[in-house]
């Protein structure tokens, strides 16, 4: 089979990488809006549907040569897993993250989301929405963290709510 003809039976990745980054992100978020408690199940769902679903769905989108979408699932599952191990920290002798280290860690996504975003400027109206929301996410994330006042995480949390329906309602549409 020649590779034009494989490339055209490798299924679409979008829906697997949309729905690892809502359903991840719908947990930390309740979380972050104070509605549930920080435990095991985000830490699950981060590393296996938001980590490892994504990066599965950004490796099939680099062998459909979408650079966008292979940038965007890879890096976004590899921010789970960093997240994770932060979260987790099992370098032992190694110092826990503090809060300006977090705030530090959550400004440098939003930057970089910021940038997806630009380049979603070619793109539909909804993917442009969805990264600018995610890239305020983030600086609210930063914040909180920065200031410790738990009210940005708070509004952060609830805005997270919002933007992460957005993928999810289009990868159901869509697909």
């Amino acid at each position: 089979m020649n590779s034009e003809k494989r490339l055209n039976t490798i299924a679409n990745p979008s829906p697997l990488g949309l729905i690892g980054f809502s359903l991840t992100a719908i947990l930390l978020n309740l979380h972050n809006a104070g509605i549930t408690k920080f435990s095991v199940v985000i830490i699950a769902m981060g590393l296996a549907l938001g980590g490892t679903a994504q990066i599965i769905a950004g490796i099939m989108e680099f062998l459909r040569n979408n650079t966008f979408g292979a940038t965007t699932f890879t890096a976004y599952g590899l921010y789970w897993w960093t997240q994770i191990l932060i979260w987790l920290n099992p370098f032992p002798g190694v110092e826990a993250a503090d809060l300006p280290g977090s705030g530090w860690y959550l400004l440098l996504w939003g930057i970089f989301t910021l940038f997806m975003f630009v380049g979603t400027l070619r793109l539909n109206r909804v993917s442009q929405l969805q990264f600018l929301s995610l890239a305020a996410l983030y600086f609210l994330l930063a914040a909180g963290n920065f200031t410790g006042n738990v009210a940005f995480t708070r509004v952060g949390g609830y805005a997270g709510l919002l933007v992460v329906r957005q993928p999810c309602t289009a990868a159901w549409d869509r697909y």
